[in-house]
């Protein structure tokens, strides 16, 4: 097996139980800083975190995303994924590409139309309404293009002929402005339609743990075709660029008690199929927690990760920022290095 990026994706849960290593918002930022820089020293490609809005979770990433750029030197850092419902296309263009200097060029963004929501339309109370005709799903994808094209950095906006200070010649474009950033955009795709349309849009492919169930398959076989068919389409277009692909897995080696005491004979060992709203049928990906020679040899079967050049591992945060980056190590050492991955 081919080499590989592998990276955290934190979900960034808190909760005020006394069972919880993060109990407030605060402790989810400042550890999930912590871990960045721990996962760094360990050796990991990168750094992510998912975004939520009305929950116990990580929200706004920009912050945290400047933050853990300003505390690190060479690890990746990312999302997945913001959700480009609740995103004002102007101001991402900013946020983005402020935290992308402050980390110098080391963002890799994941965004997508979003997940199931913890309220009913959460994105109109951040003010904004699918347009007349139009879906939440469609006005996150105009969102989406807006972006884009703001972030080539070209000039679209009529100076203003007696501005308060100079300005260059032209068209002005939104600053601050990141070169390379358009081209570390990933689109987090729920379904193979929306992994073509990334590829017809020259983004990066990410796929989660969980994507719209197509064929009935296991998770891996279904994401192994979707990726598929985003390469095929991306090599209809001339982006100028060879795109990445993230598969995000839940894997624990079981190497010591406490491992066996978390997680032993508590995580799924097949595929889940469920309904994830009332028209979309999804499959939901097995954990990996086994011992590392079993993990070595089931993750060589999952054809996803085969065909990805980045494996995002989901972390369970709230066990503190030291279990998590000792799991990190344990899965460079015992599983990445065994598979050949690093």
């Amino acid at each position: 097996m081919s080499a590989k990026k592998i990276g955290f994706l934190s979900f960034g849960h808190w909760t005020p139980s006394p069972h919880s290593g993060t109990r407030s918002a605060q402790d989810a930022l400042l550890q999930s800083i912590d871990l960045a820089v721990a996962a760094e020293e360990a050796g990991a490609d990168g750094a992510y975190f998912r975004v939520h809005h009305f929950a116990r979770q990580l929200g706004s990433p920009y912050p945290l995303l400047a933050a853990v750029g300003a505390k690190t030197s060479s690890i990746e850092i990312g999302t997945g994924v913001i959700d480009m419902r609740y995103e004002p296309p102007m101001r991402f263009a900013e946020d983005a590409a402020s935290a992308d200097l402050i980390a110098e060029g080391r963002l890799q963004l994941g965004i997508s139309r979003g997940s199931p929501e913890q309220v009913v339309e959460g994105y109109k109370y951040f003010g904004f309404h699918p347009a007349e005709g139009e879906s939440d799903a469609d006005m996150a994808r105009r969102h989406t293009e807006i972006a884009l094209q703001v972030l080539s950095g070209q000039g679209f906006a009529e100076p203003n002929p007696r501005p308060m200070f100079p300005n260059p010649p032209g068209l002005l474009r939104v600053e601050p402005y990141s070169q390379g950033l358009r081209e570390r955009i990933w689109w987090g795709a729920g379904s193979d339609a929306t992994a073509e349309w990334a590829a017809q849009k020259g983004m990066n492919l990410m796929s989660s743990t969980l994507k719209d169930d197509e064929s009935g398959e296991p998770l891996h076989v279904q994401q192994a075709k979707q990726i598929q068919k985003f390469r095929d389409e991306w090599s209809n277009h001339d982006h100028g660029l060879t795109p990445r692909v993230s598969v995000s897995r839940s894997i624990i080696p079981i190497v010591s008690d406490q491992d066996r005491a978390y997680f032993l004979g508590q995580r799924d060992s097949q595929d889940q199929f469920g309904m994830i709203d009332e028209t979309t049928r999804a499959v939901f990906g097995r954990s990996y927690t086994a011992e590392p020679d079993e993990l070595v040899e089931e993750l060589a079967k999952d054809t996803a990760v085969q065909e990805s050049d980045t494996l995002l591992v989901t972390v369970p945060n709230q066990l503190g920022v030291e279990y998590n980056a000792r799991l990190l190590e344990n899965i460079i050492e015992h599983v990445a290095k065994p598979l050949g991955w690093k």
